[in-house]
């Protein structure tokens, strides 16, 4: 969808290598930028790099470069030779849109590499730590996932899988999503701002050049907006915060950010999401070994992975999949 490439299910040796390979740089990254920096506190210690994390994230994120111009050469490759797909991945769009462009200061093939790694960093890495949580919460509440897959076999039923149309008529199931961003959003902490003059906020006078960092899961656990705000409650968002959106319009409710340096790949995680989870919840019972409570610890990274590993149990609970 972005460039290309299928990295979750490499069919030979070499893509292999290459799906490795791009797995472990991806993950390297957004683990060492959720690491706590010295130099973040204490500016002046920078020099230092206790802890080596700022080489080493510098040497992840150019390894992270050089798999993106491949996929930038391979794509101008095709496109000079004429080469046409049937149909055309992101980055093909971006070396349309960008090609004889003056872009100023900046270099085409820069932004074409930015662009399309903050949508796979934004958009996949996201997607599996928010789906872990999901069915963590559900393994959890059991009877949240008899409702939801109750759901699924009403609206659905079990002779086809389910689509994309389907996803507007599972209420349910969307509530146990916003619900599971709510309690672990992708990113504990959200991007970084900067003030671009002086102001007075909440009283407080904030100088021009100072960076504002939100602190988005507690803002979306503050027991003044949310009744019993760490307990895993999707029937909130069929009730009280039923109007309530993802995408940023709601102070209370940010998972991905707001305005207009939100995560720029909202619609994509939240399409994924929706979609993944269905089919994974329609084709499939869950169960943990011994029956015993999914341990919900979080780890500290970029992205807002839990600290142990699911273990989990699935057997197919559909006809065609036997």
């Amino acid at each position: 969808m972005v460039a290309g490439k299928r990295y979750f299910s490499a069919s030979d040796a070499s893509e292999n290598k290459q799906a490795q390979r791009c797995r472990r740089v991806f993950r390297e990254f957004c683990h060492l930028s959720g690491l706590f920096a010295v130099a973040d506190a204490i500016p002046f210690l920078g020099w230092l790099d206790l802890g080596r994390h700022e080489k080493t994230l510098k040497k992840t994120a150019k390894e992270m470069d050089s798999i993106a111009q491949e996929w930038l050469e391979e794509h101008r490759r095709r496109k000079d030779s004429g080469e046409v797909n049937s149909t055309q991945d992101f980055m093909d769009v971006m070396l349309s849109v960008l090609d004889g462009k003056n872009l100023g200061d900046y270099d085409a093939d820069t932004v074409n590499k930015a662009t399309c790694l903050a949508l796979i960093v934004g958009g996949s890495d996201t997607i599996v730590v928010t789906l872990t949580w999901a069915l963590s919460l559900l393994l959890n509440n059991r009877d949240t996932l008899k409702k939801a897959q109750e759901e699924l076999d009403i609206q659905v039923g079990k002779e086809r899988l389910v689509n994309e149309q389907d996803i507007s008529k599972l209420v349910y199931l969307q509530a146990i999503v916003k619900e599971t961003l709510r309690l672990y959003p992708p990113a504990a902490l959200g991007g970084p701002r900067q003030f671009t003059e002086d102001c007075t906020l909440g009283g407080y006078h904030v100088s021009k050049g100072t960076r504002l960092i939100l602190n988005l899961s507690k803002i979306q656990k503050d027991p003044r907006i949310w009744m019993s705000p760490t307990e895993f409650q999707p029937e909130r968002f069929l009730t009280t915060h039923k109007d309530l959106d993802p995408r940023g319009k709601h102070f209370e409710f940010i998972p991905f950010g707001a305005g207009r340096r939100a995560c720029p790949g909202i619609a994509f995680a939240l399409q994924m999401l929706h979609l993944t989870l269905a089919n994974f919840l329609q084709a499939f019972d869950f169960s943990t070994p011994s029956n015993a409570r999914v341990d919900m610890c979080e780890s500290l990274g970029l992205t807002n992975m839990k600290s142990t590993p699911l273990e989990v149990l699935i057997s197919p609970r559909m006809s065609l999949l036997i």
